[in-house]
């Protein structure tokens, strides 16, 4: 099934490309849209059979480069089955809310589903160099699309943007190497890696295989300081590929801390934890800082990934620090985490689609060329308000369970740490808040298209609303009742917590 899952995108992408490009547009829209209906449909189905209490599950193991330790081996758990889900969500939304695309929109449509096969790939892997093909794939595909289809300088942004995740995916194989020489037998698979612990005891050479790791994963979440390449592509991406390098792509890194660094260096982590709480705090408040200096919208909403990448370095750095009487607290730590990436994920890519609405109307994301849009789009007015108040943790919504758990679960062992970042929830409240009111507020002022005229702004349109607000359902369904995920998290968090106290 999860095999499926993962190829069925790439078949279809594939088939595309056989199609001729002078083929109606619509064909090749329906097709992409079908698809990523279809694996929300068999995810739905993978949801409901699994057993919250039964560890890895819908487990495939295949013989790939069997003299090297490398296997072609996939499965589920609480940790990767939420992200799985999200990915084919967002995927869906991005299917909807390009229905108007013109622009070669087969190698588009091609290009985005062959991207949800590297993501959804990385999700199931539980060999480390199949985890490593598709962490590579991933960065190849957003490169085309940002360069492809994106505006304004997208040329040197995707540049940017592969540069630094491939310099990063470079440190992660350097890293996947030392846990392969290390163990005995020799062997890439991450169960038996983490089963076997083969670095316990050797405190520098574990020390060396993590930084390793963990710059390749930091690159990716990103965390402060290797975070630069990310407002560009942002800004310069289409709407469709911001929201799902925000909402998926960004998961990368932070799901590799919990796959990988976490369980399979549990001597190592527990030792540097303390750096990750640090990084953790200064990406939270940098990241909401920086965003309170902006003007460009986009541009706002993606240093506000940094800053929400940061509870979740934070909380993960909390888990390894505190001690055995503190079970609890690193219990909803970790499970804070895991919710905080489902809940950005869809909070922040249905902003990212709302700044494509508001790109689309006016040509430009500056904050400063609008003004009473509200009255014009009270629609948009309306949706952008829900996200903008549900990403800054309002309760009722998804991101409010995320940052209580983190917060709660790190307080007690990061007690200074913990309170500087609770200022972060006051600056996104004050940089959201601001962005409002200068967007949506006082007389009416849109960007001229000519000399004396002003551009239309016409309220969201069908397929706007379509991708957008399930989006926005499911932040307030996770806000409100959030136990049918948190049942499938916490069994998984307290694995993790059980190998790192080992």
């Amino acid at each position: 099934m999860l095999t499926a899952i993962v190829l069925l995108p790439t078949a279809v992408a594939a088939l595309l490309l056989c199609v001729p490009r002078s083929a109606p547009r619509a064909l090749f829209l329906m097709a992409w849209a079908a698809t990523t209906a279809a694996e929300l449909v068999l995810t739905v189905i993978v949801w409901a059979g699994y057993q919250p209490d039964g560890g890895m599950q819908y487990e495939t193991r295949a013989r790939w480069i069997p003299s090297a330790g490398i296997s072609y081996h996939v499965g589920v758990d609480g940790l990767s089955l939420p992200l799985v889900a999200v990915t084919c969500v967002l995927f869906l939304a991005c299917a909807l809310y390009s229905w108007r695309a013109t622009r070669r929109v087969r190698e588009f449509a091609a290009l985005f589903l062959f991207l949800q096969t590297t993501c959804l790939g990385l999700f199931v892997a539980l060999d480390l160099i199949l985890f490593f093909v598709f962490f590579d794939l991933s960065i190849v595909a957003m490169y085309f699309i940002i360069a492809g289809w994106g505006h304004k300088d997208a040329a040197r942004s995707a540049l940017k943007f592969f540069l630094y995740t491939f310099i990063g995916s470079l440190a992660l194989l350097l890293g996947f190497i030392g846990l392969y020489l290390a163990a005995d037998p020799h062997t890439f698979d991450i169960v038996e890696l983490t089963r076997a612990d083969p670095l316990a005891g050797r405190t520098t050479y574990g020390a060396l295989v993590l930084l390793a790791v963990a710059v390749g994963l930091a690159v990716k979440t990103p965390t402060v300081p290797f975070h630069t390449w990310l407002p560009p592509a942002h800004t310069d991406a289409p709407a469709a590929g911001s929201a799902i390098l925000a909402g998926v792509l960004l998961k990368m890194g932070t799901y590799g801390f919990l796959r990988i660094a976490m369980p399979v260096l549990p001597d190592a982590w527990r030792d540097y934890a303390l750096v990750f709480v640090v990084v953790g705090v200064v990406s939270v408040l940098y990241g909401a800082l920086v965003a309170l200096a902006q003007n460009d919208f986009k541009r706002m909403v993606a240093y506000t990934s940094v800053n929400h990448m940061g509870y979740i370095v934070l909380a993960i750095g909390a888990a390894g620090a505190v001690g055995a009487d503190q079970e609890e607290a690193r219990r909803l730590a970790v499970t804070g985490s895991v919710f905080q990436m489902v809940s950005h994920g869809l909070l922040t890519g249905a902003l990212f689609l709302l700044s494509g609405v508001l790109y689309e109307r006016g040509r430009t994301y500056e904050m400063s060329a609008y003004s009473g849009v509200a009255g014009r789009a009270p629609v948009f007015a309306a949706l952008t308000g829900v996200a903008a108040f549900a990403s800054l943790g309002l309760p009722g919504f998804s991101g409010f369970i995320a940052e209580f758990q983190i917060l709660t679960g790190s307080l007690g062992p990061e007690p200074v740490a913990t309170g500087l970042a609770v200022l972060g929830i006051l600056l996104t409240a004050g940089l959201f808040l601001r962005a409002l009111q200068q967007i949506f507020l006082g007389p009416l002022r849109l960007p001229v298209a000519a000399p004396g005229t002003e551009r239309p702004f016409p309220d969201i349109r069908a397929h706007e609303g379509l991708a957008i607000v399930p989006l926005l359902i499911l932040g307030v369904v996770l806000g409100l009742a959030p136990r049918f995920v948190l049942d499938v998290i916490e069994p998984a968090s307290h694995t993790v917590l059980e190998l790192l106290a080992r």
